[in-house]
């Protein structure tokens, strides 16, 4: 079993640059099934997301020519409809194969997906939203089929924000007869780009990244081009690396316009930060204690409470996080407090961290994807060795992070049992 051996209490410096957002690239594989002409992914993260997606693709009867940070997708085999159990188990995500499959060739069955356990995620709005485009719904324990002859738009009204309910029922209806509008759209940065990749391929989509999506069915797309954005949670991460560990470090390739919640967050907290039109640089700072609240873009991001989380032990005084996206995804923190950290949990969406507090190294086990980028950092700052088990979790949405990290001058190394 392969884990991440840390020596903490080091400072960083240099240049780190982000890497291509998962959560765009994720979708843009999936949005490649629409099309039988070949599609080209460009500054592509190489993590394991991408990587199972990748397999799903393969396992569709799909070709992949893939050199570094580039991939191209020949969908033209594609020969079936019903993607191997085991290998959508590997990942959420891969929920989002289901609506181009059934817009691309009228009926899918999926298993029910993976991915991380931070609370209930039902595919329920998923569901409702097909349904709505006219398709008929088989559910089974462990799987699902959906049919259509042809699938019609629909004006669907989200109960609640979901990005990736957003970006499926965008896709699918991209071939759909009719108009398609979705209400109460999610509105972050990697659904417009999704739909510009989507509209250099014919589709006509307007109103991405507001509130209210309007889709005009076209009966095919093309292959084209993709350009990935940059990964502000990465970014985000980085940032606040270079907070914690007091250090001078220049965050590069990034938009900072997609974190400007976080930016305003991490200054009021006392963080002096210098910030580029492409790059956010960290500085040593005082920090001090407080309030954070996650909401949905352009709010503070879910995926980065934890490391802010980590942040919070070394500010003066009392903060206090409520988590308000998902149920359970703060019971790392038992995590933090056994290293040093004086947390209290006060209902699974809300604790309050009193600071600051000295981190001292432990063998501790990554419980999800942000959680366990949360512990690296935390291994950074704590005294003494830090080792973290279940680093898959971690490589999942953070492209070469050893190498990376030991480039700024941390001392990190992957070890085996």
């Amino acid at each position: 079993m392969t884990k991440y051996s840390i020596e903490g209490g080091h400072k960083l410096t240099g240049t780190i640059a982000v890497s291509g957002a998962k959560n765009q690239a994720l979708k843009v594989l999936a949005a490649c099934v629409m099309s039988a002409e070949p599609c080209t992914i460009t500054n592509f993260p190489e993590i394991e997301d991408t990587s199972r997606m990748l397999e799903i693709l393969t396992d569709l009867g799909a070709e992949i020519e893939q050199t570094k940070n580039q991939v191209t997708i020949k969908t033209s085999g594609i020969n079936k409809t019903e993607p191997t159990a085991e290998l959508v188990r590997k990942l959420r995500t891969s929920v989002m194969f289901a609506g181009p499959l059934l817009a691309r060739f009228g009926e899918v069955t999926m298993a029910h997906p993976g991915g991380c356990v931070i609370g209930k995620r039902p595919i329920d709005m998923f569901l409702a939203g097909f349904e709505a485009l006219g398709a008929k719904i088989e559910e089974h324990d462990s799987h699902y089929t959906l049919r259509a002859k042809k699938l019609k738009g629909a004006k669907i009204v989200l109960p609640w924000i979901a990005v990736t309910a957003t970006e499926s029922l965008m896709m699918t209806a991209c071939l759909a007869q009719g108009i398609t509008t979705i209400v109460n759209a999610a509105m972050e940065p990697e659904i417009p780009a999704l739909a510009d990749y989507l509209n250099s391929c014919g589709a006509k989509i307007s109103g991405a990244g507001t509130p209210i999506i309007t889709i005009e069915g076209v009966k095919n797309l093309g292959g084209g081009t993709c350009a990935i954005i940059p990964d502000r949670i990465e970014a985000g991460s980085f940032v606040i690396m270079g907070l914690l560990t007091n250090s001078e470090i220049k965050v590069t390739n990034c938009q900072p316009q997609h974190l400007e919640v976080v930016l305003a967050t991490l200054k009021k907290a006392g963080a002096k930060l210098e910030v580029g039109t492409d790059y956010i640089k960290t500085f040593p700072s005082k920090l001090k204690a407080i309030e954070l609240r996650t909401h949905e873009y352009p709010g503070f991001p879910t995926d980065l409470q934890a490391p802010f989380t980590v942040l919070m032990t070394q500010a003066k005084g009392l903060s206090l996080i409520h988590e308000v996206i998902y149920d359970g995804r703060l019971f790392y923190t038992d995590k933090l407090n056994a290293m040093g950290a004086n947390i209290i949990m006060c209902d699974p969406h809300r604790v309050i961290v009193s600071g600051p507090t000295p981190l001292f190294g432990r063998k501790l086990e990554s419980p999800d994807l942000r959680a366990g980028m949360a512990l690296v950092l935390a291994g950074l700052i704590a005294q003494g060795t830090t080792i973290i088990d279940n680093i898959y979790q971690i490589e999942r949405g953070y492209e070469s992070p050893i190498n990376r990290l030991q480039a700024l001058g941390a001392k990190i190394e992957k070890i085996s049992d």
